[in-house]
């Protein structure tokens, strides 16, 4: 301090002092605590831990010593920050769920995956691994610098040598002042492979790099998803890499299937994961599970998640991937010092500021073995001048009076430097015989290869890099393993609502007044015909079931207004309800304007663009629009079908574009044509004209042809019959058509039809509510002009109101032109 300040106040700005000890401190934490060095891979403390364990002659071929000794030693001359600190970062170098090449042999209790806390390190052991005294090969030959200890009483290295490619390999993580560093483990023969290939090309881009270094090896192993993730981090030095656990579906006795759990993604707490779903199963949002067993032992992982019957192993571990640890993201951050500043670096940079570090090592073993030599040839020739003046080298020595008036006499008579007339002076007798002068004489013929052959390796920069090459092949070969990580090649989608679903069949039906409900479909046994049937809904007063239909929850459900608008809503969103309950009000679910009312449903699970879906109106028109023109994620309805003045958008079917048409009227007409006439068109097309009505006729039902099928019909006082449509020659497309049911006072009008073969199952339901579920065989088959017989029993003032086919799903992925329909 000088001396006019001595004794006086200086008065300074707070901002500048604050910003001023900020900086300090933020410098100190980001170089000398929180980040890795990019030749090393190892933080202050981490280094100064093994260097201090290697003082301690703690090889890998020793005993162990206590922890707490190591501790102390570290901290007495390297690390004064408290033990505190040292022993976490000692015990997680010998974790090996954490390294994926633990550079600490641990002896006790070292923690576990399950969280479990180490045991204290008055009881714990350790000793360098092989791989951590592989950080330290060749120290002592003058390869990295010393600096000071904190107490100036000790000398530490400020990188070490580091054969081992640590930083890759074992990863770091770190969180310095404004800054941090994720680095993920890799496996050592990949970055082994991938040094070698930059040393051999060091114009080597980076997609050639992947091929041999293809992503992270987490110690934990576990499949990493997607490969975008990885290229972003190896190209920008950051990015986002999805992980997920390892687990199989696994059969169990009583027709039950369990989920088997074997591997985790990197550092979750398997513990704390087993309790997670715990947690969900106690919740009820994960009903299908039974129970949950960790099985862990000594032979691998093992968590057994154990499911109920019938549940849907799929939509659980979805569940499980989208809620739960066993789906994670790690961010990579490749953030490294770089000559004491932090740089975020791309993979090629790191792996050529490593390989440059080994060039560095190997020069400077090299230069330090070169000067050995040249000091040992140096010995040498003056061992050969001594000699050849054997006799007089004697002589001078015997008449000299202090071993300093011996050594100038030397330096002076035999030219000889001070250190060759030393040697000599110290020379024993013995080597005096012929046979060690003869062994000094090839000692210095080998020394003098030795050097030329030391000075060709620092003069040509190509057989340093074949001895970093051989040096890394080594290490390769002594601690190189499989690879544990799979990459999947598939990127990670997101997983939705939908993928947790179990995929089941169910029965939708859709009243009048705009209540929906979903049921499972077996909720209903098959029925006799003729008989009474079941409730199948509790309508508010004068409310009638309008559409009934069978479908996946893995479906998406296109509901048709009879505006001509079109809304989507997944299968699954539909509230499950009771037989007896009324529903929820579709207005809760769809964006439906005032007055607008649901005619028309069609279950989808691709909107194929190969994939039609043809449209009927009351007044008897037809439009064709494929499919794909229908995607959308737009929740607030768009157009599909332009009406005339008074008539509505009642029925729609989806078609592969080459198959027939049938409609039926109300008054018992039906016309049967190739849509083939019905070309198609965009989803704001009026259509064109499918059947010609007589007065005070409407169409009450459409649907599309199959071979060898029959047409049943129903009429709204629970008669029908069902006849072959081969009956139904094809016509033109804008006829009337010809009769398909004589109506009269005893059967009612016609109320719906639907194609059907002998097997098939219909549900019939009444405007009361009562539902009839039967199977078709039984129901004669007439001619077309037949009245029809008694299919379900009605009370009086009741109608029947929807009549449905029952489709399984295996049913619908057989045959694919058999969609569940309304």
């Amino acid at each position: 301090m000088p001396e006019d300040t001595i004794g006086r106040i200086i008065p300074v700005a707070i901002e500048d002092e604050m910003r001023q000890s900020y900086v300090l401190y933020a410098m100190s934490v980001i170089v000398s605590r929180a980040l890795p060095d990019v030749r090393d891979g190892l933080k202050p403390s981490q280094r100064r831990i093994l260097y201090s364990m290697r003082q301690m002659n703690l090889g890998p071929g020793v005993a162990h010593r206590k922890c707490a000794g190591i501790v102390g030693h570290t901290m007495q001359h390297f690390h004064p920050h408290g033990d505190e600190a040292i022993y976490p970062t000692l015990v997680r170098m010998g974790q090996s769920w954490n390294m994926r090449y633990p550079l600490v042999g641990p002896h006790g209790n070292f923690g576990s995956i399950d969280g479990d806390p180490p045991g204290a390190m008055r009881y714990t052991e350790a000793r360098l691994s092989s791989a951590g005294a592989e950080m330290m090969a060749d120290i002592e030959r003058e390869t990295v610098d010393f600096v000071p200890t904190f107490d100036n009483l000790n000398q530490e290295p400020t990188v070490l040598p580091g054969r081992l490619p640590n930083l890759l390999c074992n990863g770091s993580s770190g969180i310095a002042v404004g800054m941090a560093t994720d680095i993920p483990p890799h496996n050592l023969n990949e970055v082994v492979d991938a040094c070698c290939l930059l040393i051999e090309n060091p114009e080597a881009e980076l997609k050639d790099v992947m091929k041999v270094l293809p992503g992270p090896d987490f110690p934990t192993a576990g499949i990493i998803l997607g490969t975008r993730g990885i290229q972003d981090a190896y190209s920008t030095g950051r990015g986002l890499i999805i992980m997920q656990a390892r687990a199989a579906v696994e059969p169990m006795e009583g027709g039950k299937n369990a989920i088997i759990i074997t591997e985790l993604p990197y550092q979750v707490n398997k513990a704390k994961l087993v309790e997670e779903i715990a947690s969900h199963v106690r919740e009820r949002k994960l009903d299908a599970v039974g129970t949950i067993r960790d099985e862990t032992d000594r032979s691998g992982m093992r968590v057994v998640v154990e499911l109920k019957r019938d549940a849907d192993a799929h939509a659980v571990l979805n569940y499980l991937y989208k809620h739960t640890a066993m789906r994670m993201t790690y961010g990579v951050i490749l953030l490294a010092l770089v000559e004491g500043a932090p740089r975020v670096l791309k993979l090629l940079d790191m792996l050529k500021h490593f390989v440059e570090h080994r060039r560095n090592i190997v020069t400077r073993r090299t230069q330090h073995e070169l000067n050995r030599a040249r000091e040992r040839a140096h010995i040498l020739e003056g061992f050969r001048a001594a000699l050849g003046h054997l006799d007089a080298v004697i002589e001078l020595i015997r008449h000299s009076n202090t071993p300093q008036q011996a050594r100038d006499g030397l330096v002076e008579r035999y030219k000889l430097s001070e250190r060759q007339a030393q040697a000599i002076l110290e020379l024993m007798l013995q080597r005096l015989t012929s046979l060690e002068q003869k062994k000094i004489q090839e000692e210095h013929q080998e020394v003098i290869k030795q050097i030329a052959e030391l000075e060709d390796v620092l003069a040509n920069p190509r057989r340093v890099s074949v001895i970093v090459t051989q040096e890394l092949q080594d290490v390769k070969r002594r601690f190189g393993d499989e690879r544990r990580t799979r990459i999947e090649p598939r990127e990670a989608g997101e997983i939705t609502a939908e993928d947790v679903i179990a995929e089941e069949d169910v029965i939708i039906t859709v009243t009048r007044d705009g209540y929906i409900k979903r049921l499972p479909v077996d909720t209903y046994r098959t029925q006799t015909r003729g008989g009474r049937g079941v409730i199948g809904l509790t309508p508010k007063e004068q409310d009638v079931v309008e559409h009934l239909f069978i479908a996946s929850t893995r479906h998406t459900i296109l509901f048709f207004t009879g505006a001509g608008k079109v809304y989507h809503l997944p299968a699954f969103e539909v509230p499950m309800a009771s037989r007896q309950a009324r529903g929820s009000a579709i207005v809760n679910l769809l964006p439906l304007s005032p007055g607008e009312i649901v005619t028309a449903a069609c279950c989808v699970r691709q909107f194929s663009p190969k994939s039609f879906l043809v449209m009927a109106t009351a007044k008897g028109m037809s439009k064709k629009t494929r499919l794909s023109d229908f995607e959308t994620r737009l929740r607030g309805g768009i157009i599909a079908i332009n009406l005339g003045s008074g008539d509505t958008l009642r029925w729609v079917r989806p078609t592969d574009g080459k198959k027939d048409l049938i409609l039926a009227t109300k008054k018992g007409m039906a016309i049967r044509f190739s849509e083939k006439q019905v070309r198609p068109m965009g989803r704001a097309a009026a259509g064109v004209r499918a059947i010609r009505l007589g007065r005070g006729d409407e169409v009450v039902g459409m649907q599309v042809v199959r071979p060898k099928a029959d047409l049943l019909v129903a009429t709204t006082k629970g008669y029908g019959k069902r006849t072959p449509l081969d009956e139904y020659r094809r016509q033109s497309r804008g006829g009337k058509g010809l009769l398909t049911l004589k109506v009269t006072d005893k059967n009612g009008p016609l109320a719906d039809m639907k194609v059907v073969d002998a097997e098939d199952e219909v549900l019939l339901i009444s405007s009361a509510g009562q539902m009839i579920r039967q199977v078709v065989g039984p129901i004669r088959r007439t001619g077309r002009s037949a009245q029809g017989v008694r299919l379900m029993r009605l009370e009086t003032g009741d109608e029947v109101a929807a009549l449905a086919v029952v489709v399984t799903r295996e049913e619908q992925e057989a045959n694919g032109e058999r969609k569940a329909s309304p």
